[in-house]
């Protein structure tokens, strides 16, 4: 019997064992008490599976609290545990939301429970094979855009919101110009009155094309195309019609159904956004961690998936971010090759200065990363931003520091002037 295996990190003042058979029992074939037809040849077919229980030091204090524990006088110490449980995949099916609902839905509002945060979520490669795959990932997106050997470098448009469409234009085709290959849009600029879609993407489409024929270059566009399902259809079609590449969804507010709509309908690059996971992710024990969410997330076929950034100005901790971008350059399932690896995108408070821890985290070239103030705000333009990063990326291939490469590149030691002055 094929299995997905989900892992949790759980906390409660009961016994770890007596939780682990409510949560197998709740989110498959059983209910709180037996019913008359959950016959033993049912529950064989599809009862989830307990798969280990590894029980952790206890904690004096609850992290959440429950009414149904104290309408019964219940109280610590509060065990924590690890447990693994594996769920049928004939219970579910190829049905993306009924996964996202099984692996945790009801779990998290148990009473006996007062802490349960889901970790991981691992799929055989038969269940992953019903689901789309990306249609370009890392080794696509650098065949579409004939960059190898290097990570690719990119911006985000700013001011984040209240451009005009011909203002966003123009700041792409500067972009374009300072040698960027990569441009998206802010998450929350996407359909706005100052740059609707419908002129905003045949303006910048317009800079941009101009651009390709002249230099033979082409720059990827990730327009933000967050909305109703529908909406996000007509969008995808109307960067397709005007030779663009690649949209940009935030994956937590469209919706998994909804992205997998979207994957159907369109053969852009889909870049995948995750604000809003910090409310999922931020309390240790509550909601979800980054292995089980991009596994949810990749199901839908996106190519792109953001992990925020080395040093940056969010919460995570680098060694968070590190690990997040392996998991995004592994296949999802034992056996898949490149056609099962997203691009890992980094973000959030990045400039020239950060590019060695990124290079040392990835291992590799593979990886995208993005700086806004980092190329926009360089004291000699943002073409001298793009040529920071590029020469940052020349000392960590050459294996020498930053500041010494910076003696003999005037953009770098700017950018090290500059930004590193900031803290």
């Amino acid at each position: 019997m094929d299995l997905i295996e989900a892992r949790y990190l759980i906390e409660t003042p009961m016994a770890p064992e007596k939780i682990a058979g409510i949560m197998a029992g709740e989110q498959s074939s059983g209910t709180f008490v037996r019913v008359a037809g959950e016959t033993d040849e049912l529950r064989e077919r599809c009862a989830a599976r307990i798969l280990g229980i590894r029980e952790l030091t206890p904690v004096n204090q609850p992290s959440l609290t429950s009414a149904y524990l104290e309408a019964r006088g219940v109280k610590g110490p509060y065990r924590r545990a690890e447990i693994r449980i594996g769920f049928p995949t004939g219970n579910i099916g190829r049905n993306l939301a009924t996964l996202a609902s099984t692996v945790s839905g009801n779990l998290y509002d148990l009473g006996e429970i007062t802490g349960l945060k889901l970790i991981d979520v691992t799929v055989p490669k038969s269940y992953r094979d019903l689901y789309d795959y990306p249609v370009a990932g890392t080794k696509g997106t650098r065949d579409r855009m004939s960059v190898h050997g290097r990570p690719f470098f990119g911006t985000i448009i700013k001011p984040n919101v209240g451009l005009r469409s011909h203002e966003i234009a123009d700041l792409v085709d500067q972009l374009c110009e300072a040698g960027v290959d990569f441009i998206k849009d802010d998450e929350i600029c996407a359909n706005p009155e100052s740059a609707p879609l419908a002129e905003r993407i045949p303006a910048v489409m317009d800079r941009v094309r101009r651009y390709r024929d002249k230099t033979g270059r082409d720059v990827m566009i990730a327009f933000n195309i967050t909305d109703e399902t529908d909406a996000m259809r007509r969008h995808a079609d109307l960067i397709a019609k005007e030779g663009g590449s690649c949209a940009m969804v935030s994956m937590n507010w469209a919706g998994l159904s909804a992205l997998q709509t979207l994957r159907k309908s369109t053969n852009l690059v889909l870049h995948g956004h995750r604000n809003g996971f910090g409310a999922l992710s931020r309390h240790p024990l509550i909601g979800m961690s980054f292995p089980a969410y991009q596994t949810l997330y990749r199901l839908t076929g996106m190519d792109h998936m953001h992990v925020h950034g080395m040093g940056g100005k969010f919460c995570d901790d680098d060694s968070e971010v590190a690990a997040s971008a392996e998991l995004c350059a592994k296949p999802l399932a034992e056996g898949n090759g490149d056609e099962d690896r997203v691009l890992p995108v980094f973000s959030s408070g990045q400039w020239a200065g950060t590019v060695p821890a990124t290079y040392e985290a990835v291992g590799s070239a593979d990886f995208m990363f993005l700086a806004g103030g980092g190329i926009l705000a360089h004291p000699s333009g943002p073409a001298a931003g793009i040529t920071s990063l590029r020469q940052a990326w020349e000392a960590c291939e050459a294996g020498i520091s930053l500041e010494k490469h910076a003696k003999d590149n005037k953009a770098l030691a700017e950018a090290l002037s500059f930004y590193g002055a900031r803290g």
